[in-house]
């Protein structure tokens, strides 16, 4: 069982999110809304995961993460992102998401996802 922050700023997608990993036995330690959040609660709550919404008001999962994983880089962060954004998926990678996954959710490939970057 896992420590999981979920970061969505449509509440929709966290619901969504919460419902797949909570089915796995994961526990949703938080939710945030923004980048700014995301930081704030990574910091307080030090889950052993974060899925990021890539689109975000205030400030974008993109750099959330960087500034998440400046300060702490072993921090296992799973990047979500619409259809279409291939590029911003690309980019996370290289900033060092550990995997990413694709809206609508599917909830084998979340969890798929979820197990293969926690083990």
């Amino acid at each position: 069982m896992a420590k999981i922050l979920i970061v969505d700023d449509a509440k929709f997608m966290r619901l969504t999110l919460t419902n797949i990993l909570k089915k796995a036995n994961h526990e949703i330690v938080g939710e945030a809304e923004n980048g700014k959040e995301a930081i704030q609660l990574f910091n307080e709550l030090n889950p052993d995961l974060v899925t990021m919404d890539i689109t975000m008001p205030e400030m974008s999962g993109l750099e959330a993460m960087k500034i998440i994983r400046k300060d702490s880089p072993s921090a296992k962060i799973v990047m979500c992102s619409a259809m279409g954004q291939q590029k911003m998926v690309v980019e996370a990678i290289e900033a060092g998401a550990k995997d990413f996954i694709v809206k609508p959710f599917d909830e084998i490939r979340v969890l798929d996802a979820v197990t293969r970057v926690l083990n």
